[in-house]
């Protein structure tokens, strides 16, 4: 008995020992226990010792240097704290105009002027100097330039310039009227608004371009935004408004890129001031041939590489456009011309039709629009000082002047056009609808303005005005004019009929 007694007792230490290469499993505190007992030891050694290490060498030269350290850290949680509150303010805000019948975009545009000095600057300053300090101010203008320049290169990317080359006249004659005629509106509003709200060193001309281009303007993506929620990018009248603003918006870039040149290179020289940018122009035109003749055929066959499936063929082709989209821009840059047009003609030369590309352009619109497009709806927003506006009673006598012209001009020009080109009453109104249409492009339009010093604070903020006023109400109009069902009740005329 007592032999076997002696034999489990062994037996039982030998379970309790350890073995060779293995821990000893033998009952000891719980990690818990012993975690919280090494952070209550260290914290107890290192508070004493980090107060009395500030008491000791604290002076003047170190609070200067802890004091910079500090700002960097605080910079880097405001924008911690910046960045979330953006983004979900703007995909709040985009959710909610999709209910009340508008694009989504709309929403985040409001929701970037609403976190800027006319909403929340007005109504909490303290908050808003808190979220967005001056030093933060440029960080978030780089992120929102980063985020136009994808956007530019997406609007390139999408015009179609086959479906463009198989247009008939009609396309060509209703594209040029809704942009010559509003064209030569903003020239005429420039005489009276000139002195007003002009930049200081902009001459006559330079304005006065500006303007034309600014109201001669169609936010192609908006437009088509418009037409495909409900459902009438199919449709003759839809298929045909997308090929007129597509074509109208590619003359309006050009007719900007020779604005911003001689804005850039004439200063206030007046008609002086084409000679000097006839240099950027030139540079500009060499560069968009190089893009045609020799970028466009070298990303064709590196594109059409295999590069494996899903994701690994996304991998291969995704660094290409952005590389190509990036550099593009760098180089409109140093020719003297904005950088979102070297990004919108590398969009123009990027081959179509493979399943990479179109997988790769996806990824790049998916992050520029959730991330980067809202920071520059708020740069744009902490820009826009409403107030300014409010100031003078004059302004709105401003404002709805440069209202009038822009609907007005727009509308009687497209609507003329497709008129005489046999649309009937009710779709000629609609294009007319359609191409007054402005949104973001608009908005980038009116950025360049502004940063370039062609016009002043109270014109941008009067100009923000009327774009989301003629884009609020596209969708209302064309509800009056087709009902929530869309139907058409002339046909598109045979040589009229132009597929997207």
């Amino acid at each position: 008995m007592s032999a076997t007694v002696e034999t489990f007792r062994g037996r039982r230490r030998d379970r309790d020992e350890p073995r060779a290469g293995e821990p000893d499993r033998r009952r000891r505190p719980g990690p818990v226990v012993v975690v919280g007992v090494l952070l209550v030891a260290a914290l107890a050694l290192l508070v004493p010792l980090l107060w009395a290490g500030e008491r000791w060498f604290s002076s003047p030269q170190a609070d200067s240097g802890a004091g910079g350290g500090g700002h960097g850290s605080d910079l880097v949680l405001r924008l911690l704290v910046a960045l979330p509150l953006i983004l979900g303010a703007c995909h709040v805000a985009g959710r909610l105009a999709a209910r009340l019948g508008q694009p989504p975009v709309m929403g985040e545009i409001a929701a970037g002027l609403a976190l800027g000095p006319s909403v929340l600057g007005a109504l909490w300053p303290q908050a808003a100097a808190w979220l967005f300090p001056a030093q933060l101010l440029p960080v978030l203008e780089s992120l929102g330039q980063l985020g136009l320049v994808c956007f530019m290169f997406l609007v390139g990317y999408e015009l179609d310039l086959a479906a463009l080359r198989r247009s008939r006249g009609a396309t060509v004659v209703v594209s040029l009227a809704g942009l010559l005629v509003p064209f030569v509106g903003g020239v005429l509003l420039a005489f009276p608004m000139y002195r007003t709200f002009a930049g200081e060193h902009t001459g006559f001309v330079s304005f006065a371009l500006f303007l034309g281009v600014a109201l001669s303007i169609t936010a192609f993506p908006v437009l088509a935004r418009v037409l495909r929620d409900r459902r009438m990018e199919r449709t003759p009248v839809g298929a045909f408004a997308l090929a007129c603003a597509a074509l109208g918006d590619a003359l309006a870039w050009c007719l900007l890129a020779v604005v911003v040149a001689m804005a850039a290179g004439g200063g206030a020289g007046g008609l002086g001031a084409v000679g000097v940018g006839l240099g950027t122009i030139a540079l500009t035109a060499a560069f968009t041939a190089v893009l045609f003749l020799l970028v466009r055929p070298l990303l064709a066959r590196l594109l059409a590489r295999p590069g494996g499936v899903g994701a690994a063929g996304d991998a291969s082709a995704l660094p290409v456009l952005i590389v190509g989209l990036l550099l593009s821009a760098f180089a409109t840059e140093a020719i003297g011309v904005h950088p979102v047009f070297g990004a919108f003609l590398f969009g123009l030369v990027t081959p179509r039709g493979t399943a990479r590309t179109e997988r790769s352009v996806a990824h790049v619109e998916g992050f520029a629009g959730a991330v980067l497009l809202p920071l520059f709806f708020v740069h744009t927003g902490l820009q826009t000082t409403f107030g300014l506006l409010a100031a003078d009673w004059r302004t709105v006598g401003w404002f709805l002047l440069a209202l009038a012209a822009a609907v007005l001009t727009k509308v009687v020009g497209a609507v003329g056009a497709a008129r005489w080109s046999g649309w009937g009453r009710r779709d000629s109104l609609a294009l007319g609808v359609l191409m007054n249409c402005r949104g973001l492009t608009e908005l980038v339009v009116l950025s360049l303005g502004l940063n370039m010093a062609i016009i002043t604070p109270a014109a941008f903020a009067l100009l923000v005005l009327v774009t989301l006023v003629t884009t609020l109400a596209t969708a209302p109009l064309l509800r009056v004019l087709y009902g929530r069902v869309e139907r058409s009740d002339s046909a598109a005329p045979a040589e009229t009929k132009v597929t997207q």
